[in-house]
């Protein structure tokens, strides 16, 4: 529910200080992790600020903070978002390129969200199913934009197998897989920006992106919950298809 302005909510009733936050009682049938996942959703800042300003999700955040301190997401930009659902990132990629026009005084962008699974639509957003990983899809993808992208960004994890280590070495090869897309649709000078998860397996990757890119950056946004393993690499000033080593 909104909180509406001049609302109270969340404060003391004057007695001293409580502990406000929700606590999720055992239900039958319902495990301990189910239990603390929906803890945590309830009481975090991000989820409710999403449901507030209209974001499919928390992520949204992430990818805000990081455009704030890169500024990737600039107004004419055109940006492929690889693994789009729920959308939340196409949402924001769409108001900062300026792909609905409003802004008559600033270039217009264009925003492709791609993902398996079918995704509800997105003002300004063009969303396709689509396999990154098929055979032509980089040409598909340059079809759909008109040309090469500014931008192409992840926000993926593969699917969890509940063993750290596995599940580490998978994202890496599907970040791996997400820049080789990049490295074939991308612009010169051109942004990479994806989620990986900090591990010893990542070092092959990352010197890949520093071949391949000006400058190679890895950060945790603070919308990035404190407890998860994830970072995000930006990598930034791509030097051309040329540049792509022909193992690469």
């Amino acid at each position: 529910m909104t909180k509406q302005p001049g609302s109270r909510a969340g404060k003391s009733s004057g007695r001293g200080a409580r502990d406000l936050k929700v606590r999720v009682k055992t239900a039958k049938g319902r495990k301990l992790s189910s239990k603390l996942w929906l803890e945590r959703q309830l009481n975090d800042p991000y989820v409710a600020r999403a449901r507030r300003e209209g974001f499919r999700g928390r992520a949204a955040y992430k990818i805000i903070e990081l455009d704030d301190k890169y500024r990737f997401l600039v107004p004419g930009a055109r940006v492929v978002d690889l693994g789009c659902a729920p959308g939340g990132w196409c949402q924001v990629a769409v108001a900062r390129v300026n792909a609905l026009g409003e802004r008559a005084d600033k270039k217009q962008g264009r925003v492709l969200g791609l993902d398996l699974q079918e995704v509800d639509p997105i003002a300004g957003a063009e969303i396709h199913q689509l396999d990154f990983l098929s055979d032509g899809a980089d040409d598909q993808v340059k079809a759909w934009l008109g040309g090469p992208a500014d931008v192409v960004m992840s926000d993926m994890a593969a699917a969890s197998s509940g063993h750290k280590g596995t599940d580490h070495l998978r994202i890496v090869a599907l970040v791996e897989a997400a820049a080789q897309l990049a490295f074939d649709v991308l612009e010169p000078g051109g942004t990479f920006v994806a989620k990986v998860l900090a591990g010893g397996a990542e070092a092959e990757m990352q010197a890949m992106l520093k071949r391949n890119f000006e400058k190679v950056v890895n950060v945790k946004p603070p919308a990035s919950r404190s407890d998860s393993s994830e970072k995000f690499v930006v990598a930034t000033g791509f030097r051309g298809r040329a540049g792509v080593p022909s193992e690469a």
